[in-house]
């Protein structure tokens, strides 16, 4: 083999290579932006259940200052906000830990 040939499939290899390097790198760079994204989502989520939690702790107040009568509307919506709220948690537990 010529030193010209192997000078041209060296300039191919290299030529190659790079643009694998930089694919793989691109590649790189659009799995950092979906692990921020899929954190972003998380953090949102989270940060969405701030509302729900709120409401569950001043129904818990609500509950303890009732009267007996009132006492089981108050309950029946305290447990029902309860339920929502740990299912909330656990698809966000299974999402978390699926990744």
């Amino acid at each position: 083999m010529s030193i010209e040939t192997k000078t041209v499939k060296q300039a191919i290899h290299d030529k190659l290579e790079s643009q694998v390097k930089a694919a793989e790198a691109k590649l790189e760079t659009l799995k950092a932006r979906a692990e921020v994204a899929k954190a972003n989502v998380e953090i949102k989520a989270i940060a969405d259940l701030a509302a729900p939690k709120l409401e569950i702790h001043q129904k818990l107040q609500e509950l303890k200052k009732s009267g007996d009568g009132h006492g089981d509307r108050v309950k029946a919506e305290l447990e029902a906000k309860v339920a929502a709220f740990e299912k909330s948690v656990k698809d966000i537990e299974s999402k978390v830990n699926a990744h």
